[in-house]
């Protein structure tokens, strides 16, 4: 059996932090290797404990859940970190999009889906809590249409300019909450064609995860055509 996957955890809420710690040591393959009370306190845990998933609380004193990650990526760039929060506002997502998380969650997720979470945030992939898919989808719909071919973008991005027309439209249906295969079908292109205009589109953009690809298409107005 491979070793447990170590999670740290992060609320200022003392029966939450053990009751997230409690529930997540129930799975054999999760170990929950520290807890902190606020944001600086998980930076420094982090450098102690090497965990392999951060989750965090966004609203916290002292250092804050989205200035907490941040700063821990700029040390530890592939290090996953999962913000779990009451807030599914616009603002909270996108800071904590923004600040490199790779996972958003409101706390009415249950076990099961918090503990599935974590696995996938240590397999490399994103993670999005249903809530939270349906509010960018609904921003989408209602933002400024893609730019046209050759465009900077619907803010003048020069990082937008980079993108080929098919990537932008990739990027555009990723951030309406698209699966792959949702895009393949979409754009009547092949599934792996898709995953590989994904990875240009990373590239080009330096990002590193599809929550970062997601967080910049909406900041910059990017949305499916109508």
């Amino acid at each position: 059996m491979s070793e447990p996957i170590r999670v740290v955890i992060a609320d200022d809420q003392t029966t939450i932090r053990e009751a997230l710690a409690m529930m997540l040591d129930l799975n054999e393959d999760l170990s929950v290797v520290g807890t902190a009370e606020n944001g600086s306190l998980l930076v420094d845990l982090v450098e102690t404990a090497t965990p392999d998933v951060v989750l965090t609380d966004l609203r916290m004193p002292v250092l804050d859940g989205a200035d907490a990650t941040r700063a821990i990526l700029e040390r530890h760039p592939e290090l996953p970190v999962v913000v779990l929060t009451t807030f599914d506002d616009d603002e909270s997502i996108f800071r904590a999009l923004d600040a490199g998380a790779c996972g958003y969650l409101t706390k009415d997720a249950n076990r099961h889906e918090l503990a599935a979470a974590i696995r996938a945030a240590a397999a490399g992939q994103s993670v999005l809590d249903r809530s939270v898919q349906q509010r960018l989808m609904r921003r989408a719909a209602g933002s400024t249409p893609a730019p046209a071919p050759g465009a900077a973008g619907a803010s003048g991005s020069p990082e937008l300019a980079q993108l080929t027309t098919r990537e932008r439209e990739v990027l555009v249906h990723m951030a309406a909450g698209s699966s792959n295969r949702e895009n393949a079908a979409a754009l009547f292109i092949s599934e792996s064609t898709v995953k590989t205009h994904i990875n240009n589109v990373f590239a080009k953009l330096a990002l590193r995860d599809r929550a970062q690809a997601i967080a910049f298409a909406h900041r910059h107005g990017l949305a499916p055509d109508q």
